[in-house]
């Protein structure tokens, strides 16, 4: 009995000071409300492409030019090549979600340096941008040609999704090996 007129007490005594604000001072200290819940499973993974997109571009903004030719050992990949990896995947799966043909000429070599590679990059973007564009709940079970198998559209666009987050890892690990800190840390 007493402890349970205690935890009531409690509760009450608790409560007291907001009961007691004004409606405007109650309203303002209510918590935010949630950022809207997505709707389906083509908007679910647009929300998540566009999260890890801006990670991914902002990675490849922050390394400095003169390091585009790092590697962390003599057999991993130059930064430019991981990121160039990314552009060329994106314009793999995002042209087929397009119709298109992917062009290997849409990737720059690693010999053009920093500002054409990110421009390679935030091209790709672009075109995945209006693949991610048109996905509706109503299509993303279509299967597309894709290399010598058939996939749906939405199992492209999130082994796309899965891809660029695998790559915005190891160009974080990149970042932190020359001490700068990746977009995801920066808060």
């Amino acid at each position: 009995m007493n402890r349970t007129l205690l935890a009531l007490t409690s509760a009450a005594a608790l409560a007291l000071p907001a009961l007691a604000l004004p409606a405007s001072a109650q309203q303002m200290s209510m918590p935010m409300p949630a950022p809207p819940v997505t709707t389906g499973p083509a908007s679910e993974v647009l929300a998540t492409y566009n999260r890890v997109k801006d990670n991914v571009i902002k990675a490849a903004e922050k390394m400095p030019a003169a390091d585009y030719d790092y590697k962390p050992t003599a057999d991993i990949r130059t930064y430019a090549r991981v990121v160039n990896h990314v552009t060329e995947a994106q314009f793999h799966t995002c042209t087929t979600l397009n119709g298109g043909k992917f062009d290997p000429a849409s990737v720059p070599t690693e010999a053009v340096g920093k500002d054409a590679i990110v421009a390679g990059l935030k091209a790709s973007f672009a075109e995945c941008d209006k693949a991610y564009g048109a996905l509706t709940d109503a299509n993303i079970s279509e299967m597309l040609t894709q290399g010598k198998g058939k996939r749906s559209r939405i199992g492209m666009a999130w082994g796309n999704v899965s891809h660029d987050n695998e790559q915005y890892a190891e160009l974080s690990t990149y970042l932190r090996l020359k001490n700068i800190a990746p977009p995801t840390s920066e808060k």
